[in-house]
């Protein structure tokens, strides 16, 4: 069976946005069965959890003999098990994981400067100071991706890895209203989170905020 590692708890702002919900994510569309392991601050400073995942974050992926850690990294050793994320043709393939690592490296890292002043530092002189700054460059990133995506269904020819991730760094700024300023990302959004493996896979990673 594979096994999810991830949080417990966590304060409200941050429910819908623990990692472990892109993992989930993937799995669901893969068709692959997983429990979740849920721990908690204690756990994740441990030397025994720090052996699998070295910074003590989440989530882990345990897929047999295999222990991996960064959701990207994760993401993309399910999509090689689901022609659904990867395509098997190799420029498609080749292209869809162009897109992962899109999202964490060009945009994700934006949208989480921006997402880290609004929900930690907000009354900061220094982050209203920095604030419009961000603001800008996240404003300039979507909208390059909202020019590519110009009236496509999805960044490539249908569904993919790719768009797993992209559409899940998008709510790292549910805070705003930036993505709704660019209508065809907020459409394209709203388009894979209505995907039933993504309800699934969020009503599973809420269930656990629920139940604690």
């Amino acid at each position: 069976m594979i096994t999810v590692t991830t949080l417990g708890n966590v304060p409200p702002f941050a429910r819908g946005l623990v990692r472990d919900l892109r993992v989930r994510w993937a799995l669901e569309e893969a068709g692959l069965a997983y429990e979740a392991r849920l721990i908690d601050s204690s756990i994740q400073a441990s030397p025994d959890y720090r052996r699998e995942q070295i910074f003590g974050q989440v989530p882990v992926l345990q897929d047999g003999d295999l222990t991996l850690f960064e959701s990207g990294a994760i993401l993309l050793h399910i999509g090689g098990r689901c022609e659904a994320l990867l395509p098997a043709q190799a420029e498609a393939r080749a292209r869809a994981t162009a897109w992962v690592f899109a999202a964490l490296n060009t945009v994700e890292v934006v949208v989480q400067q921006l997402a880290a002043i609004d929900l930690f530092y907000a009354n900061e002189a220094w982050a209203q100071a920095r604030r419009p700054g961000v603001e800008a460059a996240v404003r300039q990133r979507l909208g390059q991706l909202a020019t590519w995506l110009g009236d496509k269904a999805h960044l490539e020819d249908r569904f993919t890895a790719g768009d797993l991730m992209m559409s899940n760094v998008l709510r790292n700024l549910r805070q705003t209203d930036l993505v709704a300023g660019e209508p065809n990302l907020a459409a394209y959004q709203q388009r894979c989170e209505a995907r039933p493996a993504f309800q699934r896979a969020l009503r599973d990673h809420m269930a656990v905020f629920e139940a604690a």
